[in-house]
C-alpha cells in the first residue's frame, strides 16, 4: 500500500492533505459534499435505523426485565405474606390443640379426682359399716358372756328375756358413754 501512494506521488499524483494546491482542495471538499447525500442516503439511513431499532429492542427487552422482575418481587412478596399467614394459622391452631389438650387434662385429672373421692367416701362408709357389724357382733358376745357370767354367780335366772333386756341396756349405756 505504501509503495502505490510513493509511486502515485512520484508521479505528480493528488495528495488531498497537501494544502498548497487551492484547486485540488476546492474540489474535493466539492466532491465530499456532493458524495454526502448519497453516502448518507445509502449507507448512514440504514445504519442508523438499525442502530435506532437495536436501542429500541434493547429499551424494551429492557423495560421487559423490570417488569419481570416487579411481577417476580410482586409474587415473592405475595408468597411471603402466604407464608406469614400460614405460620399464623398454624400457631394459632398449636396454641388452640394445646389449650384443649390442658382442658382435656384438666377435665380427667378432676374425674380421677372425684372418683378417687368417691371411692374412698366408699371405702369409709364400708369400713363404718364392718366397724359398726363388728362392734354389735361384740356387744352381743359381751352380752352373752354377761349372761352366762350373771348366771352363774347368781345361780339361779329370773327369766331370760329379763336377764338379757337388763345387760344390754347396761351394755348399750356403756358403750353410748364411750362416745
Amino acid at each position: 500500500m505504501d509503495s502505490l501512494a510513493l509511486i502515485a506521488l512520484a508521479d505528480g499524483g493528488f495528495d488531498p492533505l497537501k494544502l498548497d494546491h487551492f484547486s485540488n482542495f476546492f474540489w474535493t471538499l466539492i466532491i465530499f459534499f456532493a458524495a454526502l447525500a448519497p453516502i448518507w442516503i445509502v449507507v448512514m439511513k440504514p445504519v442508523t435505523r438499525a442502530l435506532t431499532e437495536r436501542d429500541a429492542k434493547a429499551s424494551e427487552a429492557i423495560e421487559k426485565a423490570q417488569a419481570a422482575s416487579r411481577e417476580a418481587e410482586s409474587a415473592r412478596a405475595a408468597v411471603e405474606a402466604n407464608l406469614r399467614d400460614a405460620n399464623q394459622k398454624a400457631a394459632a391452631l398449636l396454641a388452640d390443640a394445646r389449650a384443649r389438650a390442658e382442658e382435656l387434662e384438666k377435665s380427667l385429672k378432676d374425674q380421677a379426682m372425684k372418683e378417687a373421692a368417691a371411692l374412698l367416701d366408699r371405702a369409709k362408709a364400708e369400713i363404718k359399716a364392718e366397724q359398726d357389724k363388728a362392734l354389735s357382733a361384740i356387744r352381743a358376745e359381751v352380752v352373752e358372756v354377761s349372761l352366762q357370767a350373771a348366771g352363774k354367780v347368781i345361780a339361779k335366772k329370773i327369766d331370760a328375756a329379763d336377764d338379757r333386756r337388763m345387760v344390754e341396756e347396761l351394755v348399750g349405756a356403756a358403750a353410748g358413754s364411750r362416745r
